[in-house]
């Protein structure tokens, strides 16, 4: 598991060093504009922020923790997660590595439940979080500090009903309460570990839920952790098989695809000694079978485990009882898919970015060959040639250089267009109006005397309209885009200049963001959930997660648009300013032939000399590209063995 990882990020180190010579070299050789820039430094990015997330989703004493234990931290010798009978993850805890941050823990009050905004949103506030030091040469220390995330205090049924987390609808709710009326909370609502594990520090990122409830009252665990989990273990106990709640969280908020994996956890309860092994692994097929049937999956995708014994295996060195414990089958399964999915994703991702970069480029080395190839054609021309013939040529070119002159001021008008178009664009995209759609819902829930029921209206109204304002945005861009490339194709048939077809740009994935945001919340909170439930507060919270999520779709998409019309016109502007100095050159060359103060064939041997260089520059472009796309062709153990 260890070396798949390292594999992986051997892979990734292979690719952004073959990427950053590639960047370095080009830069150099002064064949890069803003766009170009733009795409290498994304690439990079991509590469360096790359994480991989692992989720464990299941009821409570399901061995979640358990499995997390077992399956990342046996090597520790000891549990690193509190493992126990009852609940022990009271609040969703994410444990990843952060080298700006020390060894420690963060803890995110409950409080903050009584608020406008989801967990998403206090990340970026240190002074919201509760940070405790983990103490990494002291075991016992440590352990008691993880114990943090299964925490609780007792308050008020007004306190719990203020941050979501009572539902007097609830015919068990009378069970939670003591004799003195108080529920039993969480005293946290979300812990972030950040603890310097070989796996985590290469990206992975492991997210333990609490029971099934949970999923229901934070938000954030299914508008955004669980959906964008590379893989997620959904975790069965054997003995209880598929519950009533395990098929409904399953089908809602799960179900099969890419990465999705069920484990049947505890079969160590079925191990019979008065049968024999046969008849126990028998026992065990059947229960795997009804589980796969009853989630509509093969029965090869249910993996039947004894975390606890794997455990211990791992910890005393017992091959033979790990073994038993079946875990190396569920192993091979997580990581065998996981990581190759991701790194093809990546992949991807990386290919289009290249192959729009060395386009570009290409394109700007062949500009540059044929203004070379045009002004050597123009001086062997002159061989032989009176000074008549020259001072014709050069008069020739100075019109030529006045008609050039003279489409850079049409494209002065061109600029206050683009302006203009691009206010108009942010008049759909920007922040204010996602606020003022967001402080709309908010009105309306406070002006409602059912929830329930007067937010339905309101709440589609505004996915609707966030939707109607990408469509709105996505024209007003491809106006822009038509533009651009009108002018594009006008200098470069007006001018002979090689300009490729601006970068294009499109707001439907953010749409696609917004269609899913809206799923989740009708599959939460569809007609007949609103019409059964009145848990005030758990919606408003909901929404609160829901508008956090539009306001980070809408953020990315501003951010994208800035960047695009940043440098959109940077390739031809590059362009320009390249057929410019063209213009100029060709200008003094043949001046200087004229007045008899260079030789002709001097100046053709040094144009030559240039071709040559270009030629090579153009060879070596292709070379190092070839090298980065042979860097992302490679399996991860072949990035590993090069490395190694």
């Amino acid at each position: 598991m260890v070396q798949d990882f390292e594999q992986y990020s051997a892979w990734r180190q292979d690719v952004a060093m073959a990427l950053e010579k590639y960047q370095g070299w080009v830069t150099a050789a002064e064949l890069t504009d803003a766009a170009t820039e733009q795409r290498i430094a994304r690439a990079l990015a991509r590469l360096a922020d790359d994480r991989l997330s692992v989720a464990f989703v299941a009821e409570f004493s399901r061995g979640k923790s358990e499995l997390i234990n077992a399956i990342f931290f046996a090597d520790y010798g000891q549990r690193i997660l509190p493992s126990a009978a009852g609940r022990t993850t009271m609040c969703p805890t994410e444990l990843m590595y952060d080298p700006a941050f020390p060894p420690c823990i963060r803890l995110l009050p409950i409080e903050t439940r009584a608020s406008n905004l989801s967990t998403s949103d206090y990340r970026d506030d240190p002074a919201a979080w509760t940070v405790l030091p983990l103490a990494l040469d002291a075991g016992e220390e440590m352990h008691e500090t993880f114990k943090q995330v299964s925490m609780t205090k007792h308050v008020k049924v007004e306190e719990a009903k203020r941050y979501g987390l009572f539902d007097e609808t609830d015919p068990d709710v009378a069970a939670t309460l003591d004799d003195n009326g108080m529920i039993e909370i969480s005293l946290w609502r979300h812990a972030i570990i950040n603890f310097p594990h070989p796996l985590l520090k290469q990206g992975l990122v492991i997210l333990d839920t609490p029971g099934l409830n949970a999923i229901g009252t934070e938000p954030e665990l299914t508008l955004n952790l669980i959906p964008n989990a590379h893989a997620v273990l959904f975790i069965l106990a054997a003995e209880t098989g598929v519950t009533k709640s395990d098929i409904e969280v399953w089908r809602t908020h799960i179900g099969a695809g890419a990465g999705r994996i069920v484990v049947m956890n505890k079969i160590d309860a079925m191990w019979d000694e008065l049968k024999t092994e046969e008849e126990n692994d028998a026992e065990i097929e059947r229960q795997q079978t009804t589980v796969a049937h009853m989630l509509a999956l093969e029965p090869r995708q249910v993996f039947p485990v004894s975390a606890q014994k794997a455990l211990v295996g791992k910890i005393n060195g017992d091959m033979a009882l790990l073994e038993k414990s079946r875990l190396g089958a569920l192993e091979a399964a997580l990581f065998n898919e996981l990581i190759p999915a991701k790194q093809d994703i990546i992949r991807k991702q990386l290919s289009d970015d290249l192959n729009a970069v060395v386009g570009t480029q290409q394109a700007t080395i062949g500009a540059r060959i044929r203004d070379i190839v045009e002004q050597l054609q123009e001086l062997k021309s002159l061989r032989g040639k009176n000074q008549g013939v020259i001072a014709h040529m050069m008069r020739r070119v100075e019109v030529e250089k006045k008609e050039f002159d003279g489409s850079l001021f049409k494209l002065q008008g061109t600029r206050a267009v683009f302006a203009r178009l691009s206010t108009e664009l942010y008049t759909t995209l920007g922040m204010d109006i996602v606020h003022k759609e967001i402080a709309a819902v908010r009105e309306a829930m406070a002006a409602s005397r059912f929830v329930t029921t007067g937010i339905r209206g309101p709440v589609k109204h505004f996915f609707d309209q966030a939707r109607a304002n990408l469509d709105i945005s996505n024209r007003k861009i491809a106006e822009i885009s038509e533009m651009m490339e009108m002018m594009y194709r006008k200098f470069a048939a007006e001018h002979g200049l090689s300009l490729a077809v601006p970068m294009t740009l499109s707001l439907d994935k953010y749409r696609k963001e917004i269609d899913a945001i809206e799923e989740v919340y009708v599959k939460q909170f569809g007609t007949t959930t609103l019409l059964i439930t009145s848990r005030d507060a758990v919606i408003e919270r909901f929404f609160d997660s829901i508008a956090s999520r539009v306001r980070r779709s809408y953020r990315a998409a501003n951010a994208d648009v800035e960047a695009w019309l940043k440098v959109i016109m940077s390739p031809l502007e590059a362009q320009i300013r390249q057929h410019k100095d063209q213009l100029k050159h060709r200008l003094a060359s043949i001046q200087r032939i004229h007045d008899a103060t260079d030789s002709l064939e001097t100046k053709i041997e040094s144009f030559e000399a240039s071709q040559f260089a270009l030629e090579k520059v153009k060879g070596r472009l292709n070379d190092l590209a070839g090298n980065v796309d042979a860097a992302m062709q490679r399996t991860t153990a072949q990035s590993f063995e090069a490395a190694a």
